[in-house]
C-alpha cells in the first residue's frame, strides 16, 4: 500500500462543476485553479447560484489533471516571527506543521495539520504514506477555511504561521493561501519555538495518543488517528 491519503472530505457529484471548469479553461487555457475558481465564483454570483467551494474546484481540477505545472519554490522569508504565537481571538492566526510516526509493520505515516492559535482547535488534518508536499498542505488549508467559514472566505486575512519546510514555501502553496484569505508567515530558520503551539500539539498527540493507540498497519493507524484528533 503506497501513496494513499486520508482526510475528512465529502464526496458529491462533480459533473456540472467539471463541465464549467472545462468551459473556462477551454477559453483560457493558461488559467490555474486560482483564476478558474474566481471566475466560477463570480459567475455563480451573477446567476444567483450558491457560491462554489474553492476546495471542491481545486480537488476536481487535481483529480482530472487540469492543474498547471508547478512553479519553483520561492526563497524563504528573511523576516523572523517574533512575539507571542497565541492570539486573543479565533481566526486571527492559524498555525500548521507536520510529523511522522511508524506502524508496527514498518510503514511510516506523515501527518499535516492546522490549528487555531487562540482556541487551539485542530481545524483540519491529512495523513499520507507519501512525503510532506504542497498538495497536502493545500488540502489542509482548504479544509480549515471550509470548517471555519463554510463557502465564504475570511473577511480579513488570517495569518498562516508555519516553519520553512519546502511544502510551505512552495510558490503555489503561498499563492493558494492568499486566494483563500490566508497570509503565509514563516518562522525564523532553525527556530521551532516560534511555532510553539504546533510544536506543543505534536508532543501531546505523540505522547498521549500515538504512543498507546493500536497501529499494526497504516490504515488501522489512520482510523485511530482520526479518533485522536476528535478527542483533542
Amino acid at each position: 500500500m503506497t501513496g494513499w491519503i486520508a482526510a475528512a472530505v465529502r464526496h458529491t457529484d462533480d459533473t456540472d462543476v467539471l463541465l464549467r471548469i472545462h468551459h473556462v479553461i477551454g477559453e483560457l487555457p493558461t488559467y490555474g485553479y486560482r483564476r478558474v475558481w474566481a471566475l466560477l465564483r463570480r459567475q455563480a454570483e451573477l446567476d444567483g447560484m450558491p457560491a462554489i467551494n474553492a476546495k471542491r474546484v481545486y480537488r476536481i481540477m487535481r483529480q482530472n489533471a487540469l492543474l498547471l505545472e508547478r512553479k519553483p519554490a520561492v526563497p524563504p522569508s528573511k523576516r523572523a516571527h517574533t512575539g507571542r504565537v497565541a492570539v486573543k481571538e479565533s481566526n486571527q492566526r492559524w498555525c500548521s506543521d507536520g510529523f511522522e510516526f511508524c506502524c508496527d509493520n514498518g510503514e511510516r505515516l506523515r501527518v499535516t495539520f492546522a490549528l487555531d492559535c487562540c482556541d487551539r482547535e485542530a481545524l483540519h488534518w491529512a495523513v499520507t504514506t507519501g512525503g510532506f508536499n504542497s498538495e497536502t498542505v493545500q488540502d489542509v488549508m482548504l479544509g480549515a477555511v471550509e470548517r471555519r467559514f463554510g463557502n465564504d472566505l475570511p473577511s480579513s486575512p488570517v495569518e498562516w504561521l508555519t516553519d520553512n519546510g519546502s511544502c510551505y514555501r512552495a510558490n503555489e502553496t503561498r499563492q493558494f493561501a492568499r486566494m483563500l484569505g490566508l497570509e503565509p508567515k514563516n518562522t525564523a530558520v532553525r527556530s521551532p519555538e516560534s511555532n510553539g503551539i504546533a510544536e506543543s500539539f505534536v508532543k501531546t498527540i505523540k505522547r498521549d495518543y500515538i504512543s498507546i493507540m493500536p497501529k499494526p498497519d497504516g490504515l488501522t493507524a489512520a482510523k485511530n488517528l482520526a479518533e485522536a484528533f476528535r478527542a483533542l
